[in-house]
């Protein structure tokens, strides 16, 4: 894949984890955004952007704080810039019945505790940026 070339790519769960926070932290976006499991592969093109992430298995996580479940298919890739991942694609959040995809996250800037996440029908959910905490 073009969009691929020149990344810096991380194999295995151990390093490919290490290699997604640190880039959520780099674009201050919060640690436990992706609750990943059996990372294969993690990737990122820093001159567009660009970053890719394959884990074994689908993963549903629960945030409890906001008593949302998210679904995080095997691929997920997308844009990272600064406090935003647009052109999403692998993540999807629980509403009522659907599965609706999220296309962007964005993190408020200048900060107000807030988070972002947009799908593809254009409607946005807003919630408290310490929802995403690791370990929350």
């Amino acid at each position: 894949m073009a969009e691929k070339e020149g990344g810096i790519v991380k194999k295995g769960h151990e390093e490919g984890l290490q290699l997604a926070v640190s880039l959520l932290q780099e674009f201050q976006l919060p640690a436990g955004l992706l609750p990943l499991a059996n990372v294969i592969e993690v990737g990122h093109v820093k001159e567009t952007g660009y970053m890719w992430i394959v884990q074994q298995n689908k993963v549903e996580y629960e945030f409890k704080m906001i008593t949302k479940l998210v679904s995080y298919d095997t691929e997920i890739n997308g844009y990272i810039e600064k406090k935003k991942i647009k052109k999403l694609k692998g993540v999807k959040a629980k509403e009522l019945m659907l599965w609706p995809p999220v296309s962007e996250i964005k993190v408020d800037d200048p900060p107000t505790g807030k988070i972002h996440f947009k799908s593809l029908a254009g409607i946005t959910k807003t919630f408290p940026v310490e929802a995403f905490d690791i370990g929350q």
